[in-house]
């Protein structure tokens, strides 16, 4: 594991994180030189600033980065806050109060991310319309170029591990992991879960379905996205606190629409719904964002687009062996050429993965 930059000047702060930091079998680079750490801003995977030394490394401007985290015993009041935006920190840990934060993101670095990976929710926009075939080729398109992880929150869709081919293959379902009590590690999610080559599927053992805890799918999908560089997720038509936290946690959120008079207002209402708990919602590439996938063209991309007030992000055309593709066990992208493959490249080109520091342990 590459060292986290900690700069501070407090002894009892650096106890603790030193201490925080060997739990998650990290050990600090820590200094008191201000100027000095500017030389290695750039470089570490992972920066903790001492609410002791923030305003005095705030005045030299150090250029904005990722994984920049403002540390401190306790509370740090409207003046740290201050100073943690104008270091462009994306959070405050106050590793007295809330210890778990601090290994969270230290135990992510031993993961080998120092970003999680980009998160795609799929919802269908009415009955049918094809959201798990088209979750499934998304990972099925996003494992050619990394590791990607479908999971199937609909528990009564057609299985997303039965569309992928690996309904019998050996791993944990949700029945085992939404029992897992703590936080999630990523390797371990990954290693137990269904797999085939850099595809992982999470979906549901045969007979009834149980309904899962909103705070165990949190820790699943946190998770997911630091142990892949991809996660898409199978959502049910239901918008309820478990559904929200997927959305919460999603880059992009697509709605698949049926290209029908009947399928497109039906979509309408959902997008409605969608932007209202939003508030507004945003585009795609922005954090919550919604957009379309159309599959069919008795409707045209345009015609769809005014309906809703939504993107098309890609057309899905009718593709006759479909079918036979997913009883086979083949997945609905059955090699480079399939008609799906171009579309997927499409909508996951609207959220780009983020780049690996180091390969995953």
């Amino acid at each position: 594991m590459d060292a986290p930059l900690l700069l501070t000047r407090d002894p009892l702060l650096l106890d603790e994180v030193a201490r925080l930091a060997a739990a998650a079998g990290a050990r600090p680079h820590a200094t008191d030189d201000v100027a000095g750490a500017l030389r290695a801003w750039s470089t570490a995977p992972v920066v903790l600033v001492g609410v002791d030394l923030a305003p005095q490394l705030a005045r030299l401007g150090p250029d904005r980065r990722g994984q920049v985290h403002v540390v401190a015993l306790d509370d740090v009041g409207p003046a740290g806050l201050r100073t943690a935006l104008e270091l462009g920190a994306e959070s405050v840990l106050p590793v007295g109060a809330a210890p778990g934060r601090l290994t969270e993101v230290l135990t992510d670095l031993g993961e080998g991310r120092a970003s999680p990976g980009r998160t795609i929710a799929v919802v269908g926009g009415s009955g049918g319309a094809g959201a798990t075939t088209v979750a499934c080729a998304l990972g099925q398109v996003a494992a050619a170029a990394g590791t990607s992880l479908v999971v199937d929150l609909d528990p009564l869709g057609p299985g997303a591990d039965r569309v992928l081919g690996l309904e019998r293959a050996a791993g944990v379902r949700w029945g085992s992991v939404a029992e897992t009590t703590g936080r999630l590690s990523s390797r371990a999610l990954r290693e137990a879960l269904p797999r085939r080559a850099g595809l992982g599927v999470l979906g549901w053992a045969a007979g009834r379905a149980e309904s899962l805890d909103p705070g165990a799918v949190r820790e699943v999908v946190s998770a997911a996205r630091r142990g892949h560089d991809t996660v898409v997720v199978d959502l049910p038509r239901v918008l309820d606190a478990t559904t929200g936290e997927v959305r919460a946690r999603s880059d992009l959120v697509v709605v698949v629409v049926s290209a029908t008079v009947p399928g497109v207002t039906a979509a309408a209402r959902l997008c409605d719904r969608l932007a209202a708990e939003a508030g507004g919602g945003g585009a795609p590439g922005e954090a919550g964002g919604v957009a379309l996938v159309v599959r069919g063209r008795a409707l045209t991309a345009s015609e769809v687009t005014r309906a809703t007030g939504l993107p098309v992000l890609a057309v899905v055309p009718e593709v006759r062996r479909l079918r036979e593709w997913c009883d086979l066990g083949l997945g609905p992208v059955h090699g480079r050429r399939s008609p799906l493959s171009r579309p997927m490249g499409e909508v996951l080109g609207a959220v780009p993965a983020p780049v690996r520091t180091r390969a995953a342990a």
